[in-house]
């Protein structure tokens, strides 16, 4: 089975085979390393970048203005930080011009603590990017979403921003991508390049198959009518590991979203679900202070405070400049799987 960052080399791939991408960059990008995560090696369009984030944004304005199809990346997306004017601007495009001007381009960005980065590559950017209006934000959590998300990506009019979970970049998935082998070391010898001279070395792609996952329809990994889960990014697998437990110890099944698109979000799934449990909780791991689940939880308090049966919660990290190196200050910073389980026991048995 095919890792996370497999399936997103192999939808890129696809991407600039079928479906017009001209171009594949950012800092690392291009041979010989193919990006520091390898989502990029091997790619016919991929090339190296300055190491400068507005340069690579503008940059992707500039080839889409040009009627190219760019996918960009932003190393980190701690570093994205210094872009976001740039992103306002791509983002007001196709708005400005009442349509006549299409914006496609993709930023793909490494999301999230998790790898014990530190300080400058633990930041979570989805809270941040949803208040930029033009773009949407896609956050994909197991290798078939990431492969099916990123094609929806490539062939949207609108910038999407591509946020990719640190932690999940070599997690395998259960299911087999349309077109690539099932055999996990069959893939790796096709695609994965070796380690040291790279100079003559070329990927031998399977023949891959179109998949699309809508953007802004989430999907419900764990279904339940004790208590709603709402979570996306590196927080899915440790919300349904929660979920799978206390259904075991209680008997009572919580039901647990990942959200997959940020912006737009699959509002209908969320309301039908909570409407069905009177239970809610969000769990991510961005920092709190208008973090979007906030705005899922007003959202959820203003419609269906009628539906609720008890209280709403929010987990979420720590209103800190940053995340330590060691690992009892990551712990400390961002939700861990003890606290998500005793929240989502107090939430699923506190009285109505």
């Amino acid at each position: 089975m095919a890792t996370l960052v497999q399936a997103v080399r192999l939808a890129l791939h696809y991407g600039e085979v079928h479906l017009g991408v001209t171009d594949i960059f950012g800092e690392d990008v291009g041979p010989p390393l193919g990006g520091v995560f390898t989502a990029t090696q091997g790619l016919r369009t991929a090339w190296n970048s300055p190491l400068d984030e507005r340069g690579i944004l503008g940059m992707a304005m500039g080839i889409a203005y040009g009627g190219g199809r760019p996918v960009c990346e932003i190393q980190f997306c701690d570093y994205a930080f210094n872009s976001i004017d740039i992103m306002k601007v791509a983002g007001n495009q196709r708005w400005c011009s009442a349509g006549q001007f299409a914006m496609p381009i993709v930023v793909m960005a490494p999301n999230g603590a998790g790898i014990h980065g530190s300080i400058y590559h633990s930041h979570s950017f989805e809270s941040w990017a949803s208040r930029l209006p033009g773009w949407k934000i896609v956050m994909p959590t197991n290798p078939l979403d990431a492969y099916g998300l990123m094609l929806a990506a490539i062939i949207d009019p609108n910038p999407v921003l591509v946020l990719l979970p640190k932690a999940l970049m070599r997690v395998k998935g259960a299911a087999v991508l349309p077109g690539a082998p099932a055999d996990d070391s069959e893939l790796s010898r096709m695609i994965d390049a070796p380690i040291g001279d790279r100079s003559h070395w070329q990927p031998e792609w399977p023949p891959m198959e179109e998949y699309i996952v809508p953007i802004g329809k989430a999907a419900t990994v764990v279904p339940g009518s004790a208590a709603t889960v709402l979570t996306w990014g590196r927080m899915v697998p440790i919300c349904v590991r929660a979920a799978t437990e206390l259904a075991g110890e209680t008997g009572h099944a919580a039901e647990v979203i990942d959200l997959r698109s940020i912006f737009p979000y699959d509002w209908d799934c969320i309301a039908k679900s909570v409407e069905k449990t009177g239970r809610a909780m969000i769990v991510n791991e961005d920092t709190e202070v208008t973090n979007f689940g906030e705005h899922l939880l007003r959202r959820i308090i203003d419609e269906q405070f009628y539906e609720l049966l008890v209280k709403p919660r929010i987990i979420q990290a720590e209103h800190l400049p940053g995340i330590g190196i060691h690992s009892v200050y990551e712990e400390n910073s961002v939700p861990q799987f003890d606290e998500i389980k005793r929240s989502l026991r107090d939430l699923m048995t506190e009285s109505a």
